[in-house]
């Protein structure tokens, strides 16, 4: 595949390309042009031009508009959901899940088209006050590979509805379904300049959209550290940021809880996507009094994971999408292993079985016996591994929860209201899930507090957040 500028299918003028690894047999699938600055250069001129038209035509036509991109994405479900799979791993029901999510935030947006309103403010002694709303400008969008269709329409979508042109970069290992997308986008009717895709490293590519002056907003979805330099370097100019950076969300089973659904869900929500979710579960806390019972639905049920391709129609979970992030996951099982409490119950290893041997797998993992700074509670661990801790009450885990330096999300399981309203007071994170965890419909904002980032994706806050507020004052 090629990058998109200008609604062309160009290659970089480095002249270079860069290979797609189906992480699940390590083939390679593809390639796409390797970007340097010049490429986002280019764009960026583009997006200039046409960033003006967009931003007249009006909210009802950019609302058909986005109707139109959800229809063709659903009638392309299948095509898209295999390519997703082939580049990122995850099984297929988890791709098509992932496609009709983007369908959805497009149809959530275009829903919105008449919420582009300001107000009217009357101030005795000074006349009348009007606010309006106008659009930022050009956007820069750097997306992650673990959801790259559902974290390219949370950005995309908000900043096409506000009249703003967009430069995105998907990440260098899974950029297909993202430029598929994009040309079911293009065919949709969105005027060529207004969507651009340029492919290559973070490093070139990627710094040049948070350097460029004339980029006035960008949106990043990525780890704390890469978030640091991305806050860094966007300061130089002064531009908006949204930052979503991860986290290590805790989930806390109080001893009322129905056990069989909160195991399920334990599993469920973190070995989904082979646990490379920012909002899934990370770190799991259970009351002493229900511990054992516990243990026993939640190893029975993780043992029952089938890992393979998820190209098979019976896999439940897939390969980590590349050999350096399982590295880095083997890397933080070893490097907390030095408490002597440390157990590892279930999984742990590389599988064994031949057929998948070239693939990034690792073993739906459930570990015990933690120390508090091991890496395992002190870092996010984006893989299947899942470490347990007993605690003696809700209060107890409400203190674990909040010993970390992320705060993004967090579930309670229990019947109690009382405990629920507690700990949706004290745990410090910007969402807070009861009996349930990791949903995220487009409605709701999504976003962190500490170093789990700045801003929301989502829902009207991230709409206005591509938006700049503008005020008159009359005096009559």
């Amino acid at each position: 595949m090629e990058m998109i500028i200008n609604g062309e299918y160009v290659e970089s003028v480095s002249g270079e390309r860069t290979n797609i690894i189906n992480p699940a047999t390590g083939e390679v699938i593809d390639s796409v042009p390797t970007g340097i600055v010049e490429d986002v250069k280019s764009a960026v001129d583009h997006s200039s031009k046409a960033q003006e038209q967009w931003s007249e035509t009006g909210t009802r036509e950019r609302s058909r508009l986005f109707f139109s991109i959800a229809d063709e994405v659903r009638q392309k479900t299948d095509e898209l959901s295999l390519l997703l799979t082939t580049e990122q791993g995850k099984p297929l029901p988890e791709s098509k899940n992932e496609i009709l999510g983007f369908a959805n935030v497009f149809e959530y947006y275009a829903g919105l088209s008449s919420a582009l309103r300001g107000e009217y403010i009357d101030l005795p002694g000074y006349g009348s006050a009007f606010t309006n709303y106008e659009p930022v400008g050009i956007c820069g969008a750097i997306i992650p590979w673990n959801m790259p269709a559902i974290i390219m329409s949370w950005k995309v979508a908000p900043a096409l509805l506000a009249g703003n042109s967009i430069i995105l970069k998907p990440a260098t290992t899974t950029p297909l379904t993202a430029i598929m997308l994009t040309k079911i986008i293009h065919k949709a009717g969105l005027p060529a300049g207004v969507l651009n895709v340029v492919t290559g490293p973070g490093g070139t590519t990627g710094e040049e959209i948070i350097k460029n002056s004339l980029i006035r907003k960008v949106s990043f979805t990525g780890s704390v550290k890469t978030g640091r330099r991305v806050a860094f370097l966007a300061g130089q100019s002064i531009k908006k940021l949204t930052l979503e950076l991860g986290g290590s969300d805790p989930m806390i089973v109080c001893h009322d809880a129905d056990l069989e659904n909160a195991a399920a869900a334990a599993v469920m929500y973190r070995f989904y996507n082979c646990g490379q979710v920012c909002s899934a579960v990370k770190r799991l806390y259970v009351e002493k009094s229900i511990y054992s019972r516990f243990m026993e639905l939640l190893i029975e049920k993780t043992k029952a994971i089938k890992v393979g391709n998820g190209l098979e129609k019976d896999t439940a979970m897939g390969p980590l999408n590349n050999k350096e992030q399982r590295d880095e996951v083997l890397r933080q099982i070893n490097d907390s292993s030095d408490s002597k409490e440390f157990s590892i119950i279930t999984g742990g290893s590389v599988p064994k079985d031949r057929h998948l041997e070239n693939g990034y797998f690792l073993e739906p993992t459930v570990i015990s016996g933690t120390d508090i700074d091991s890496p395992l509670l002190s870092e996010e661990v984006f893989g299947p591994v899942l470490p347990v801790m007993s605690v003696e009450n809700l209060e107890s885990a409400v203190i674990e929860a909040n010993r970390t330096k992320y705060g993004l999300g967090a579930s309670v399981w229990t019947k109690d209201i009382g405990n629920a309203g507690k700990a949706a007071r004290e745990i410090k994170a910007g969402m807070i899930w009861i009996n349930q965890h990791l949903a995220a419909p487009p409605e709701v904002p999504f976003g962190g507090v500490k170093s789990s980032g700045i801003g929301r994706e989502n829902g009207v806050r991230a709409l206005l957040e591509f938006l700049d507020e503008k005020t008159l004052i009359i005096r009559e």
